[in-house]
């Protein structure tokens, strides 16, 4: 990838979790950790506890500590693999899927407004992003 290229999506991606940070009364009790690890998990499940924690590129014990307070609020689910009984499987919950999409929508809402006033082509960058994903889906 070009690294300019590379450069400007990490720097994206680092404006948005700032942002993500600075409005954690938005998120409705959840930190910007767990909201990006449940939004992770609902992309890649089901999956083990493992690949979770290479998605977000934090250790094993790391997922395993965070999990906990998820599991015991109904948001995920945590039980060992029936083929292999030393791999923990992870499933979002529907009240786990439930509490991100709430949780995130008045982030997504002040982030839309913000850029439309701006003058940011909104609708035509989702189009595009949707578009990029296909063709990258395609590739692999």
């Amino acid at each position: 990838m070009d690294d300019g290229l590379a450069d400007m999506l990490h720097r994206v991606v680092f404006l948005l979790g700032e942002a993500a940070r600075q409005r954690d009364d938005d998120l409705g009790g959840l930190t910007y950790s767990q909201m990006r690890l449940l939004g992770t998990l609902e992309d890649i499940q089901p999956t083990t506890q493992h690949r979770l924690a290479q998605a977000l590129s934090v250790s094993d014990p790391a997922i395993s500590r965070a999990l906990r307070p998820l599991e015991t609020a109904g948001l995920v689910e945590v039980r060992t693999d029936p083929d292999h009984a030393r791999r923990r499987l992870v499933n979002l919950t529907e009240t786990g899927r439930k509490a991100f999409h709430d949780n995130g929508k008045p982030l997504y809402d002040k982030l839309r407004s913000y850029l439309l006033e701006a003058g940011f082509p909104y609708e035509q960058y989702l189009r595009d992003t949707a578009h990029l994903a296909e063709i990258l889906e395609q590739s692999t």
